[in-house]
């Protein structure tokens, strides 16, 4: 456990570890509760009548539009005050949206509770970050954030394996509900167990607790090349990322005439064994390699989306399930292979005070563009390609969307050089 005196707590090695649990938990639900609307998207279209474009707007911008534009100023109140607090209730916030979106009877209800979840989960992951960062060392961090990051798979999959089968057996409004009450009751365990850290404490010297504004830390960003590059980069890929999650189970359904069980299972062991063996790789080889080299943590995300455009489009192409699965394998852990180094880089893109703030500017961009963006083009583009392609019109827009990953590629290779110039610490 931690021991405490007058000032902030003073971290154990298991007490860090418990804490670290904890936050991948939370961000775990946050990924559940944010996706979960992929699995459910064709019985919700069936009964609600929705065509492509709105089922896509309901994953993208309904979510992303409060979630991307609250960030920046949750992430400044969690800088000021207590980080543990914010993500408390931002967690049941964001778990009892997911649960209104149960009664949901219409398009425009829908959309209405799904900025209700992104306004409670623009609170969460910025001020993780800080948080991680300030329990564990610089030479340890991107192997923390990348365990945190494992979130993002974990949550993806039981995003579609309880999805699915809640929602076979009972319904999709009951699966719904099920996992939004469920954070509800996470929520005060959460915040018993985590306590705030001190600013700094684990850097070479802890900074002094300044307020924290926009006006100091945006500007420090904006001056920074690499900060630009890193972020549209992994806007590119989130674009894609986010769009192939939310649209991956309809595809196979389509092409392959999949029920709602064999959709979730097929998804959900691409997510937890590609996503979480990518996710944990990110992490050790970017503290390996950037501690010779700093430019590693850029470079290493660049090389995995060069390589994941064309395997993914392989496993989309792919005559039959068992084929899918194996060429889709491994792209669905290079895809968010950069979630460790990157969100490591901008850790040292400021002072330690300053960290929540700059990770909330970094998801900005990222998830205004990518989350936003990544579904909803989709949705179009499969809806535009409907008449002359039939069923197949989404798997031609995944098809499409893949270029975006190349484009990561190429920002995160231009990030290199600068980010070795622009690194604090």
């Amino acid at each position: 456990m931690a021991t405490r005196g007058p000032g902030p707590v003073v971290p154990t090695p298991g007490y860090r570890r418990l804490v670290l649990g904890m936050l991948l938990l939370v961000y775990t639900f946050n990924f559940l509760d944010r996706q979960i609307l992929g699995i459910l998207a064709q019985p919700i279209k069936t009964e609600l009548q929705l065509t492509d474009t709105q089922l896509g707007a309901l994953g993208g911008i309904a979510f992303a539009l409060l979630y991307s534009t609250l960030a920046i100023p949750l992430a400044l109140v969690a800088d000021r005050t207590s980080r543990s607090w914010v993500i408390t209730i931002s967690l049941t916030v964001w778990s009892g949206f997911t649960a209104l979106c149960g009664i949901a009877t219409g398009f425009w209800q829908l959309f209405l509770f799904r900025l209700g979840v992104g306004v409670g989960e623009a609170g969460g992951v910025a001020p993780s970050y800080a948080m991680i960062a300030d329990y564990y060392p610089p030479e340890k961090r991107a192997r923390a954030l990348a365990i945190y990051s494992l979130g993002v798979p974990v949550g993806l999959a039981f995003g579609a394996l309880l999805g699915g089968y809640i929602a076979q057996e009972f319904g999709w409004r009951e699966a719904f509900v099920t996992v939004g009450l469920a954070g509800v009751v996470l929520a005060p365990i959460f915040r018993l167990v985590v306590r705030e850290p001190g600013r700094g404490m684990m850097d070479a010297a802890p900074a002094a607790a300044d307020r924290i504004r926009v006006s100091t830390v945006f500007p420090m960003l904006a001056r920074k090349r690499s900060f630009w590059l890193m972020g549209f980069a992994a806007a590119f890929s989130s674009m894609c990322g986010y769009g192939l999650a939310f649209w991956v189970p309809s595809v196979l359904i389509r092409s392959f005439g999949f029920n709602l069980i064999e959709t979730s299972m097929f998804v959900g062991s691409l997510l937890l064994i590609g996503g979480i063996a990518g996710v944990l790789a990110g992490g050790v080889l970017a503290d390996r390699l950037g501690s010779r080299d700093r430019g590693w943590y850029a470079r290493l995300p660049a090389i995995a989306w060069l390589l994941t455009a064309p395997l993914f489009a392989a496993g989309l192409y792919a005559p039959n399930a068992t084929v899918a699965w194996l060429f889709l394998l491994l792209p669905h852990g290079l895809n968010i292979l950069w979630l460790g180094p990157l969100i490591t880089a901008v850790q040292h893109l400021v002072p330690p005070p300053m960290r929540a703030t700059a990770s909330a500017c970094f998801l900005f961009i990222n998830n205004l563009i990518g989350l936003g963006v990544g579904s909803w083009a989709m949705g179009a583009m499969s809806d535009g390609l409907a008449a002359r392609y039939g069923d197949d019109s989404l798997l031609y827009a995944t098809i499409i969307a893949l270029s975006a990953y190349v484009v990561a590629a190429l920002l995160g290779l231009l990030a290199v050089k600068p980010l070795r110039r622009d690194w604090v610490g």
